[in-house]
C-alpha cells in the first residue's frame, strides 16, 4: 500500500477525496493537512511515500502546493508529490517541473473522481516517475507553438538582451553601459529588432513601446 498525506484547505473536497482514497485497497491515507505549514509538519512526522496536495492553500492561496513540493523533494527526495490544480496552467506546471520532473506530478482536480487514474499517478511518482495531466501537456505544447511563431523568436540572443533592457525603461546610453557595448552597437541591435518586429516605419518612441509590450506579453505567457 502507498502511504499518502493529503493537503487541501476546502473541507468538502478534503473529506470527499480522503473518503475515496480510504476506500482504496492500494492506499493508506496516513494524514491530512489544511495549509502549507501543516503539510510540512505532517511530512516530517509521518514520512509518507507520496504527498497529494492542492496547489493553492493558506496562508496566501497562490502557489503553496508548488512551494511545498520543492521543499519536500529537496529535503525528502524519496517522497513523491502530486500537485492538484483547478486549471491547466502551463506556467504552474513549468514552475513545478523546471528543476527536474522526477517524483513529481501535476494533475487537474477533475482527475480525482477517477480513483484508478489517481492511484496510478501516486504509484508513478512514488517510484521516482513523473505524471503530467494531458490537458496541461496540451497547454504547454500550445504555449511552445505560440513562442515558436512569435516574431520575437527571430531575435538573436543579444537583441533579446537589449529588448529586456529596454523593458526596464533604460535609454540607449544606459543599455550600452549595462551591457558593456558602445551606443552605436546598441542602436544597431535596436534597429535590427525593430525591423524583425516589423516596426521600421513607426516613430522611435512608439516603436520602443510596442517592442517592450511584445516582450512583456511573451514573458507573461512563457
Amino acid at each position: 500500500m502507498i502511504r499518502v498525506v493529503f493537503a487541501e484547505d476546502n473541507y468538502l473536497v478534503r473529506e470527499g477525496t480522503a473518503a475515496l482514497l480510504a476506500n482504496s485497497a492500494d492506499v493508506d491515507l496516513v494524514g491530512t493537512a489544511t495549509d502549507f505549514e501543516e503539510l510540512l509538519l505532517a511530512v516530517d512526522e509521518l514520512r509518507p511515500d507520496v504527498v497529494l496536495t492542492d496547489i493553492r492553500m493558506p496562508p496566501t492561496n497562490t502557489t503553496e502546493g508548488i512551494d511545498a513540493a520543492r521543499k519536500i523533494r529537496g529535503e525528502h527526495p524519496e517522497i513523491g508529490v502530486v500537485v492538484l490544480s483547478q486549471f491547466a496552467e502551463e506556467g504552474y506546471a513549468y514552475d513545478l517541473l523546471k528543476d527536474g520532473a522526477a517524483g513529481l506530478g501535476y494533475l487537474l482536480k477533475e482527475r480525482v473522481a477517477d480513483v484508478s487514474e489517481l492511484i496510478r499517478a501516486l504509484n508513478e511518482v512514488s517510484t521516482g516517475g513523473s505524471v503530467l495531466d494531458p490537458k496541461v501537456v496540451e497547454a504547454l505544447v500550445s504555449a511552445k507553438d505560440r513562442m515558436a511563431h512569435s516574431p520575437l523568436a527571430q531575435l538573436t540572443e543579444r537583441e533579446r538582451e537589449v529588448l529586456e533592457q529596454m523593458a526596464q525603461g533604460k535609454n540607449n546610453a544606459a543599455i550600452a553601459k549595462s551591457m558593456f557595448l558602445t551606443e552605436r552597437a546598441v542602436e544597431k541591435h535596436i534597429n535590427s529588432l525593430f525591423h524583425k518586429l516589423a516596426l521600421s516605419e513607426e516613430p522611435e518612441v512608439h516603436r520602443r513601446v510596442i517592442a517592450v509590450l511584445a516582450f512583456l506579453r511573451e514573458r507573461d505567457h512563457a
